[in-house]
């Protein structure tokens, strides 16, 4: 009733693996929609199936994904300050939000709430991996292609599968060590053994009125627990260039501190901002900031979050007659996750007032803050960075939690021979619930900041007045100094909720004309063909309490309708003639029809139109070449068109900031700095500054086209051999993001572009880019153009051991997928030019593209109880450092150190066996060589970065070691 996990893993099959057989007979293939006997797609279809994921001990499927060269890692389980707490995957590196995830070909989650989380992974069959655009198939999203998981949904019997694993690391790197001892920091443990994950999954099915009939249940449970920054050797300190050209790395940190910072906006003697720092040693005394105050917020930090997963649901169908089968499923998710950062402060870009004739300020700082004012009740306007470790303090956590509904039902059935029909109804249901928790109330915290002396006793102004009753005096000039009540005074969690649904309507006519006698003369086998209809209905509630939005988090609402009709023709030419065993082409279409309600009550209304045509020719048995040509587009969803604006943290240094600017006075009036403020501005704290993100609701739907070449060779000299390659080619036009804050901040300085230099809305006080009034403009906007283009590379091939003398020794199974990267172009905007990340990684790149990766299994089947022993190289090319070239749109400071990052081969080795019969076994370990990530400046790092690496990239926690059992009756 279940894939014996004893088989050879299908890393990467062709088509012809890619199928998923109907009760029908007729076979469907991810990319198309028609279903007929020995259908091949003309797409490229990468394949992985379920014994490639007990190889490799996955407990997440994105996990699984991201091993594959075609992708590039998103939001995932080692990413924490900043995640949403859900899990996504990214094809061709064109974004999360270009690839469509289906399950069992339909639609996963609505389009803005995908969650990969959702999916339970011990019943994962396959995954079909369809590169290039298939939006004239599947409808919007489908740019850089389609990920279509299918489940094992009709059991005739029960299966149980429980999984635990660990990680272990030896820290035992001296450089780094030596790094972070010379910082004054505590080293990692020198061996560790962490980062526990539990998988427990039971599932049972039943068929039913002579087979016509089957219902099957699952239910699971997920727990992963935390791994701290502080546990390993790469992270345990937030690391910074140093040295001549950059040429080394030392522990860096915040200069939002626990001593205490204050930046004093206006001194009271030349008018422009000072900065101090309270001294070490618990005194009341400031004295002028350095590089040794700040502080090492890497520590507490998750490198790896914790998690809890409850996943149930149901699949049923009944045919009460060929022309009407029933069908129907439910699915549910519970997922609860929290993310930690360092404890929070009172960080500086918020501008506090602190009173004169506050007694807690100590004699040497009053007059250095209020001069002639010392001891009246005037005001004087700070930043203060001042880090909260007392007593009393806690780590940052956000409570993050998805809750998820799927629902389908549907008849279906066979209406003539060879004509079927599908309609169904499809609804998902997302609801996200998050509470901030251990951070400050930065308007409790400006009333603790206001004391006054009553009677020998420092007093909030508030208590006197009687606005806030339970003030309790902020003590934040020496190290030390703040009373544990305090902090329970000023911190407040914050909350936010939001609900997305998702509503599909469908109805499909497949068919197959053989019959009908609708073919070529010279074909053997007829047209093919599928016409249906689709609605789609999507809506967005997004919900923050006023803490929250007085933080800069808003509140959004959307709705999206989508009509769409769809066809698709399937055409045999040839069939059986000498040079063509087969020539066929394929042709469809697709027209939407977009409207789009927001909140502020802008409605906007378009068409659209996708379209594709395939061929593929088969002139001898052992030879098949295939070519594509897809027409595809991506309408903006819901967050990307009314999401409220906000300011978020962003990767990014100002050149205008700092006593000694990078940046000439010239350059920096250009990105609105005035002849006062050049000079006396602030660094935005741990190369960090703030980006106004937000949404469009005038935004166009993206274009793509994709085109796709490539040829299966199946040598009938060299049996159980099979490779195919295939180049691909996408552009994106118009597509939707924002445009990244280091390119504007470069080109700004660099080429004076107005465009990019009216994107500055600096602090009018200070000139700051961090803080509520400091920032650079990113909300989304129809940009320029995306194009990737590469080759991949298949290869499988089966090879007896008998047949080099070695009898009953079992055989050796070889499968490969390399993917070679010719180009990936960005045009931020029309007409001012490109530039190239192929090759490289960092500011404006993100994370590294390497030209060449591979996943290469070699698996032994032996003859012996059905055992396996398996091992697996994954080779992720090197890559350089893009601020180091020539380019214009991506040249920064140069590095010396972290100018490359090369080549990384990782081992895995997996063995199975089924000691008795119903029962296998399995046990494993990944990156058997406890190979380290490499160790990355923090500044260099971009999207879903975390403790000085690319976590979701390179292995982050050493070798994980895992043991399984699956048992079947």
């Amino acid at each position: 009733m279940a894939v014996t996990f004893g088989a050879p893993a299908a890393l990467a099959q062709d088509s012809e693996q890619g199928v998923e057989q109907q009760s029908q007979g007729d076979i469907v293939i991810t990319g198309t929609r028609i279903r007929r006997p020995n259908l091949e797609s003309n797409s490229p279809i990468t394949v992985v199936d379920s014994a490639e994921m007990r190889y490799q001990g996955a407990t997440t499927v994105e996990g699984v994904l991201n091993r594959l060269p075609q992708f590039t890692a998103d939001a995932n389980e080692n990413v924490s300050n900043g995640s949403d707490g859900t899990s996504n995957i990214n094809l061709r590196d064109l974004g999360s939000n270009r690839v469509l995830v289906l399950l069992n070909g339909q639609r996963l989650l609505p389009t803005q709430a995908i969650d990969l989380n959702f999916v339970p992974s011990a019943l994962v069959e396959r995954v079909d991996v369809v590169t290039g655009g298939a939006s004239a198939v599947y409808g919007s999203d489908a740019i850089s292609g389609v990920v279509n998981f299918i489940l094992r949904d009709n059991l005739d019997g029960v299966r149980m599968d429980a999984q635990y694993g660990f990680y272990q690391h030896n820290n035992d790197n001296r450089r780094l060590r030596s790094i972070i001892s010379a910082g004054g920091y505590e080293n990692a443990p020198k061996s560790v053994t962490d980062g526990d994950k539990y998988d427990i999954n039971i599932a049972a099915g039943a068929n039913f009125a002579d087979g016509r009939g089957n219902v099957t249940i699952y239910g699971g449970y997920r727990h992963v627990s935390p791994v701290l920054q502080g546990s390993r050797d790469y992270s345990a300190c937030a690391f910074d260039p140093t040295g001549p050209g950059n040429n080394a790395l030392t522990c860096g940190g915040s200069s939002n501190n626990e001593f205490g910072l204050f930046t004093v906006l206006q001194d009271p003697t030349t008018g422009k901002s000072v900065t101090y720092n309270n001294t070490k040693d618990g005194q009341k005394t400031w004295v002028p900031y350095n590089s040794s105050f700040r502080y090492n917020y890497a520590p507490t930090n998750y490198i790896q979050r914790s998690d809890e997963r409850y996943t149930a649901g149901g699949f049923a169908r009944f045919e009460l007659a060929p022309a009407a089968e029933l069908y129907g499923s439910f699915m549910f998710m519970d997922d609860h996750t929290f993310s930690q950062a360092a404890p929070s402060a009172l960080f500086q870009g918020q501008i506090y007032s602190i009173n004169c004739d506050n007694p807690l300020i100590g004699a040497q700082q009053a007059p250095l803050l209020c001069g002639a004012d010392i001891g009246t009740d005037t005001s004087r306007d700070t930043f203060i960075g001042y880090r909260m470790t007392g007593e009393g303090s806690s780590p940052r956590r956000d409570d993050l939690r998805h809750t998820d509904y799927r629902f389908t039902a549907g008849v279906r059935g066979q209406i003539a021979e060879g004509i079927t029909y599908d309609v169904g109804a499809l609804r998902s249901l997302v609801i996200f619930d998050e509470s901030y928790k251990n951070d400050i109330d930065p308007a409790k915290a400006q009333r603790a900041l206001q004391v006054v002396d009553v009677n020998g006793t420092p007093t909030c102004k508030s208590v006197i007045d009687g606005t806030d009753r339970n003030c309790v005096p902020l003590d934040v000039f020496g190290f030390g100094t703040i009373d544990p009540a305090a902090y329970d005074y000023i911190y407040a969690p914050t909350f936010t909720h939001g609900v997305q649904k998702q509503t599909v309507l469908s109805a499909s006519v497949s068919g197959d004309l053989t019959s009908y006698g609708v073919m070529s003369p010279w074909a053997t086998q007829g047209v093919g063909f599928a016409i249906g209809v689709e609605q789609r209905r999507e809506k967005l509630r997004f919900e923050a309490d006023a803490l929250a939005q007085a933080k800069g988090t808003l509140e959004s609402r959307g709705r999206i309708k989508v009509e769409e009709v769809y066809g698709e023709l399937e055409v045999p030419l040839l069939a059986d003639l000498p040079l063509v065993k087969a020539l066929n082409v394929n042709a469809g279409y697709r027209y939407s029809r977009y409207t789009n309600d927001g909140e502020n009550g802008v409605v906007t209304k378009y068409g659209a139109s996708t379209y594709k045509a395939e061929i593929d020719y088969t002139p001898v048995r052992d030879l098949r070449l295939r070519a594509s040509y897809n027409h595809a587009i991506r309408a903006p969803n819901i967050g990307e068109l009314f999401a409220a604006q906000g300011l978020g943290n962003v990767s990014a240094q100002d050149p205008c900031a700092g006593a000694t600017p990078t940046a000439s006075l010239a350059q920096c009036k250009l990105t609105g700095v005035s002849d006062a403020q050049y000079g006396n501005i602030p660094l935005c704290p741990s190369e960090v500054c703030v980006a106004q993100g937000g949404g469009n609701p005038n935004l166009k739907p993206e274009k793509a086209d994709t085109y796709t070449l490539g040829a299966v060779v199946t040598p009938s000299f060299i049996p159980n051999l099979s490779f195919s390659v295939d180049y691909y080619h996408i552009k994106v036009d118009d597509y939707v993001g924002a445009v990244d804050p280091f390119l504007v901040i470069n080109q700004c300085v660099q080429t004076g572009n107005p465009f990019f230099c009216n994107l500055f809305n600096r602090d009018p006080r200070t000139g700051v880019l961090f803080g509520n009034d400091g920032y650079i403009v990113a909300t989304t906007l129809n940009t320029g153009y995306l194009k990737t283009a590469g080759i991949d590379v298949t290869a499988n091939y089966r090879f007896d051991l008998g047949a080099v003398g070695l009898e009953n020794a079992g055989k050796l199974n070889f499968d490969l997928v390399g993917t070679y990267l010719d180009t990936f172009t960005v045009e931020q905007l029309p007409d001012i030019g490109t530039y190239d990340c192929a090759g490289l990684f960092g500011p404006t790149c993100g994370q590294p593209s390497p030209r060449w990766r591979h996943q290469f299994r070699t698996t032994w089947q032996m003859p012996w109880k059905e055992a396996t022993l398996s091992l697996n190289w994954r080779y992720f090319g090197g890559t350089k450092l893009a601020s180091n070239t020539d380019n214009e749109f991506l040249k920064g400071t140069p590095y010396i150190i972290n100018s490359k990052i090369d080549a990384y081969s990782y081992f895995d080795l997996a063995a199975t066996v089924k000691p008795v019969k119903n029962f296998t076994l399995r046990a494993g370990v990944n990156n058997l060589f406890d190979k380290d990530p490499p160790a990355i400046a923090q500044g260099l790092l971009s999207s879903f970065g975390n403790g000085n690496t690319y976590p979701g990239v390179y292995d982050p926690l050493g070798r994980m070691i895992f043991i399984g059992l699956t048992a079947e009756f």
